[in-house]
């Protein structure tokens, strides 16, 4: 077998069973491939957003410890030193760059013992691990990078503000980014009113800073997922796979087979494979099936992999009810992350 042979051809994500370790869960909470080189230097802000900018100031000060402190002179008391909190939560739109921003963060830290992951990572963690086993392991880092922060269930509101609690207690600062303020986690989702004490004690840990902006992944686009004819999806998928690791499933298999994996896994579905193939995309009308594919796209995302697909275009995946329901701002990221992933590039074909 040659090495193209070895590393080409059609595979199927639902004959995979990915398992991961706690240990593997750990040592994997670093940046997504594609912020390897995230800098602050590299982060192009938009003049038309003057938030862009100031955010981009106020992290780099952060990342480096820097404090703009004003002294008083020799008969004049020195202004009073504004609080500084362990933790700054990045709130802005889809496609602004917060997550570049949280890498560059991650990057410019000068830190012995730093972390970043997904949300749906850390719950992951404490899954695999427990939650003590976890703290222990995270308790003296120096940074914990929280990307897509969201509180969707009660049992993840209290582990997490358990979590991030004892860590700040510890020394760690935090970074996270969201599409919701950290004083509204929850809302909508379940009865937050329960779990108010937690949500405000961990708001109470991260200065807010907004930022503004239009989606850069629409920027270039028509507004549509790309949606190919059968005939086409075929040819194309064998034309990659020549040269090339493709994927080939039926939405319908994906969908089926995302509910015998645990989220925290997803990543090794797609391990190896350069471009998803997807047939007979439909639209979703059940919650925990559409939050799921939601938690994939993410992964595929991450890894800046190319999707091809047949029928329904993957724009309109989530029912209009759905996408006018608590998780909203969920599936408007995955949609924008969808039409990206169908308008990018696909590797050559072999």
């Amino acid at each position: 077998m040659t090495d193209q042979a070895a590393t080409s051809g059609v595979v199927h994500l639902i004959d995979r069973q990915p398992q991961m370790t706690g240990t593997e869960l750990l040592t994997g909470l670093v940046p997504p491939p594609q912020f390897d080189g995230a800098t602050f230097d590299s982060y192009r802000s938009d003049a038309a957003y003057p938030s862009q900018e100031e955010a981009k100031q106020h992290l780099m000060a952060f990342a480096t410890g820097a404090q703009q402190v004003k002294r008083g002179g020799l008969f004049r008391r020195a202004p009073k030193v504004p609080e500084v909190k362990p933790g700054v939560y990045l709130d802005g739109g889809f496609g602004v760059g917060k997550t570049h921003l949280l890498a560059s963060i991650y990057h410019a830290m000068p830190a012995r013992r730093k972390y970043f992951g997904s949300f749906i990572e850390y719950t992951a963690l404490v899954g695999a691990l427990g939650y003590r086993n976890t703290v222990d392991l995270l308790r003296g880092s120096d940074l914990l990078c929280i990307d897509e922060f969201e509180l969707d269930d009660p049992g993840d509101t209290m582990v997490m503000t358990r979590l991030l609690g004892e860590l700040v207690g510890s020394g760690t600062k935090l970074a996270a980014t969201s599409n919701t303020p950290p004083n509204a986690l929850g809302e909508g989702r379940f009865a937050a009113q329960d779990f108010l004490r937690e949500i405000h004690a961990m708001s109470d840990s991260f200065e807010t800073i907004r930022i503004d902006g239009v989606d850069f992944r629409q920027r270039a686009l028509d507004g549509h997922a790309v949606a190919l004819s059968a005939e086409d999806y075929d040819e194309q998928i064998a034309a990659l796979s020549a040269g090339h690791r493709v994927s080939d499933d039926a939405f319908d298999d994906i969908v089926k087979h995302l509910a015998q994996v645990h989220p925290s896994r997803y990543i090794r579905l797609i391990a190896g494979v350069e471009a998803l193939g997807i047939r007979e995309v439909r639209q979703l009308t059940d919650q925990s099936e559409a939050l799921r594919f939601v938690a994939f796209v993410d992964r595929a995302y991450d890894a800046q992999l190319p999707v091809l697909a047949t029928g329904r275009p993957l724009d309109e995946v989530f029912s209009e009810e759905m996408l006018g329901g608590g998780y909203r701002k969920k599936y408007l990221r995955a949609i924008s992350r969808l039409n990206a992933l169908s308008h990018a590039e696909r590797p050559a074909a072999g």
